[in-house]
C-alpha cells in the first residue's frame, strides 16, 4: 500500500516538473516575442532611423 501511494506521490511530482519547464518554455518564447513587438515598435516610432 505505501509503495503504491510514494510511487504516484513521484509520478506526480515529475508530471508537475514537467509542466513547469514546459510553462517556463511557453513564458520565454512570449517574452522574445515581446521584445521583437517592442523593437518593432520603437522602430516605427522613432523613423525607422536608430
Amino acid at each position: 500500500m505505501f509503495s503504491i501511494v510514494s510511487s504516484f506521490a513521484i509520478i506526480f511530482n515529475l508530471a508537475l516538473y514537467g509542466l513547469g519547464l514546459y510553462a517556463l518554455i511557453l513564458f520565454i518564447k512570449l517574452a522574445q516575442r515581446g521584445i521583437q513587438a517592442l523593437d518593432i515598435y520603437l522602430s516605427e516610432k522613432r523613423g525607422g532611423r536608430f
